[in-house]
């Protein structure tokens, strides 16, 4: 049994489309994504005892000569390569280095400075390390004059789609999902919502898969502090101490190639076998997890891996998808960082870049990103060739955290213009619950949008069980799933807005047993009795 290992520390650039900026050459992403990891935990770079650097784009030591922006301290430097999933290679050899007891603090690296437009091989005078998956793909589908890597993702979401009725808009949810996800986040490279028919109708890139759909190549770093126990205590770090609860890698299998699947052949395998060796490691149930950031270089990909990390049974992932259950509100959030689609993909740093998300989360330091509550996070960087890293997290010592935000911070129910109604409801359960029970004999799960600084918040009105009650930021299922406007449901309720109306408009969106909602009436406020 190795030791406890923790992230105290971690700093990431702000992800760039290739070449827009002239002072942006790797040492510059590694002077900036390191000492914002060292400044984070308070430490200076002579208390780093090893240095894992990830990259895949250049020349041989380019690990040293990032690391040097920082100092000269002569302590080893590994370079890693490993496809996409090159960051997490970084960092788990990192944790490796701390668990086994060879040093107290060592720093994961990792950057890219890349080219504009599709991926290609950079060396054609030897074997292509993908030639069996691109002979598996040539073998089932056939070859299209479109990159490569569209072509194979593509190819696995048409199998998933004629296998279980997997639909081009629940693919094309994914990116809405990520691509609003990151207007909140000032590190991706891009911050623009689209609506469901921008992504539908922009450009085909590889039928399913459209635009944006796609993550774009980036440039950018991203740096973590990985540490002992003894470090942590030491240095006075438990507030920011997050525990590394669990790390895996696993490679590809003989399913990978052996049963003409392309789902199989970009990875699904190697993740699930990543993630069932996590779970039963740690003891921890995929539904235990709150939030996770995962390799969602397409929004295919994202969708496989929902059921290849047990996120939902196989087959079920457009089901999850249409429930919401992939963003605030649902039962997980998915790439709060908005993922590699919209926050971009600088193949060495992605997978450092979501660990910082996550001990962000955790940390309850993500701003407006922020997910409420968040105890048990979950990662997953996938590289084809291939290799797949799957992480949880949680803090170390939560007892120095300050996680239940104030009245004013974000995530607080009461900045809700609608919390009132709730309150309301609340009283009125108390008072009469019983026999409002009786009435409504429904449960209630509402996802109030668009709240102070676009945040998004949910409660569940329990009007079927007992004396009825009302529960923020739950989870619980419901028999009817109510998403609107914060502003809108305050208006529905008091009556200014005609219930009828704004469900015609899309303003108000309902799943489940839609016949319930008939009977929010009983819950609007009676004239003189209430403090609305």
């Amino acid at each position: 049994m190795g030791r406890r290992v923790f992230v105290v520390g971690v700093g990431m650039t702000k992800f760039e489309k290739p070449g827009r900026r002239d002072d942006f050459d790797y040492p510059d992403m590694a002077l900036e994504a390191g000492t914002k990891a060292l400044q984070d935990c308070g430490i200076s770079y002579t208390d780093i005892q090893q240095a894992c650097v990830g990259y895949v784009y250049g020349d041989s030591t380019c690990g040293q000569r990032a690391l040097y922006q920082l100092g000269l301290s002569g302590i080893p430097i590994y370079n890693v390569n490993n496809n996409c999933s090159t960051g997490s290679t970084a960092l788990i050899l990192a944790k490796q280095l701390v668990e086994g007891g060879i040093s107290d603090c060592v720093m994961a690296l990792g950057f890219e400075k890349m080219q504009r437009g599709s991926l290609g091989s950079m060396f054609d005078d030897r074997t292509n390390p993908m030639d069996k998956h691109v002979e598996l793909m040539i073998n089932t589908h056939g070859i299209a004059p479109a990159p490569m890597a569209p072509q194979m993702f593509g190819n696995a979401a048409r199998e998933h789609m004629e296998k279980y009725g997997t639909t081009k808009e629940q693919l094309a949810k994914i990116a809405w999902k990520n691509h609003k996800h990151s207007i909140n986040n000032p590190y991706s490279q891009f911050q623009q919502e689209y609506t469901m028919e921008q992504i539908l109708s922009s450009p085909t890139v590889y039928e399913p898969l459209t635009k944006l759909q796609c993550c774009p190549t980036s440039d950018g770093g991203a740096a973590a502090i990985v540490c002992s126990e003894q470090f942590v205590v030491k240095h006075g770090l438990q507030s920011k101490a997050v525990e590394i609860l669990g790390m895996e890698m696993t490679t590809d299998v003989k399913s990978t190639f052996d049963e003409n699947s392309c789902m199989k052949m970009v990875g699904y395998d190697m993740s699930k076998n990543a993630a069932e060796l996590l779970y039963r490691k740690t003891g921890v149930s995929p539904t235990d997890v709150d939030v996770v950031e995962l390799h969602d270089c397409f929004s295919a990909n994202e969708l496989l891996t929902y059921e290849a990390l047990a996120l939902c049974p196989p087959g079920k992932a457009g089901e999850m998808v249409d429930r919401g259950d992939n963003t605030y509100g649902g039962k997980y959030v998915i790439n709060p960082s908005g993922g590699l689609i919209s926050k971009g993909h600088p193949l060495g740093a992605t997978g450092i870049a979501q660990c910082s998300e996550l001990c962000w989360q955790l940390r309850n330091e993500a701003d407006r990103r922020q997910v409420t509550g968040a105890k048990l996070a979950l990662q997953h960087n996938i590289g084809l060739g291939g290799a797949v890293v799957v992480a949880l997290y949680r803090l170390g010592y939560p007892s120095t955290q300050i996680t239940t935000p104030s009245k004013d911070e974000p995530g607080s129910e009461s900045r809700f213009k609608s919390a009132a109604v709730f309150d309301e409801i609340s009283k009125q359960l108390k008072q009469n619950g019983r026999q409002i029970v009786n009435k409504v004999k429904g449960v209630f799960s509402f996802t109030l949008t668009d709240g102070p600084a676009g945040e998004q918040a949910s409660w569940v009105v329990d009007a079927k069980n007992g004396n009825g009650s009302v529960k923020f930021d739950c989870k619980d299922k419901a028999d009817c799933y109510v998403t609107v406007k914060d502003e809108d449901f305050l208006q529905i309720m008091l009556g200014k807005l005609p219930p009828q109306k704004a469900l015609m408009s899309g303003r108000l969106k309902l799943k489940g047993n839609i016949m319930l909602a008939m009977k929010l009436k009983e819950f609007q406020p009676k004239p003189n009795k209430s403090k609305l």
